[in-house]
């Protein structure tokens, strides 16, 4: 029977001692982790195995094993696999990021810095370029880049990690709805579309150090994506 996984990196923890070098946990060797948690070695080793590939543990040939957190890798797997196996929908994604950047945005305008809102500002114009030059893909790049660099200015490892998860589920779906703009709302060279313009009302309440108005831009954002892909 196999040992529950959960309660199995809570005893590693218990046995790791920090490095004084380093500060990370190493682990015993694989005798003492035998004796100190009653497990087979068989066992011990297989289920090593299974959290090095989670990312739960490091393993060296001839350093030894450490315990680490891993890194998003291990929620994109999951969010991934909850997506092909029917778990979770689009919609629930969707839903999720927006209650999420929401208060990213919120947070954003009380944290950012000046250079933090060029770096925005900066993004913005060059979606907006790119899409009226009939750069699609780099305007899908500075898109994504914008809302990831509001959850750097946020800088809370909880949040990185869900929006890192998520952008990287919803990818095809942002890619789907850039393409349905620009085959429904065509531009003159040098004209722009409202789905990247904006994006400058987040912009310019994050430079007003404007919480709720941050929130509010945030929201009018999705809901110009979201008639956009109810038009469909």
């Amino acid at each position: 029977m196999g040992v529950d996984l959960s309660f199995l990196v809570q005893r590693l923890a218990e046995q790791a001692t920090p490095e004084a070098a380093t500060g990370r946990l190493r682990l015993p060797t694989e005798r003492e982790l035998v004796a100190a948690l009653d497990i087979s070695r068989g066992a011990l080793r297989e289920e090593l195995a299974t959290l090095e590939l989670l990312g739960f543990v490091e393993r060296t040939q001839g350093r030894g094993s450490y315990l680490r957190v891993p890194d998003a890798t291990f929620i994109r797997l999951y969010f991934d696999l909850s997506r092909q196996l029917g778990q979770l929908g689009t919609g629930e994604f969707r839903s999720a990021r927006e209650m999420i950047e929401l208060s990213v945005a919120e947070s954003a305008a009380r944290l950012a810095t000046a250079d933090d809102v060029d770096e925005l500002r900066r993004l913005v114009d060059e979606m907006v370029q790119a899409s009226s030059a009939g750069d699609d893909a780099r305007a899908l790049e500075a898109d994504l880049e914008f809302h990831r660099t509001l959850f750097l200015i946020v800088d809370n490892p909880i949040f990185g990690l869900l929006q890192d998860g998520l952008s990287h589920a919803l990818r095809t779906e942002v890619v789907e709805r850039r393409r349905l703009a620009v085959e429904r709302l065509p531009v003159e060279p040098g004209q722009s579309r409202v789905v990247d313009t904006v994006h400058y009302g987040i912009v310019e309440a994050v430079a007003e150090r404007d919480a709720e108005g941050a929130r509010l831009a945030m929201r009018r954002h999705f809901e110009v994506w979201s008639t956009l892909a109810a038009e469909r």
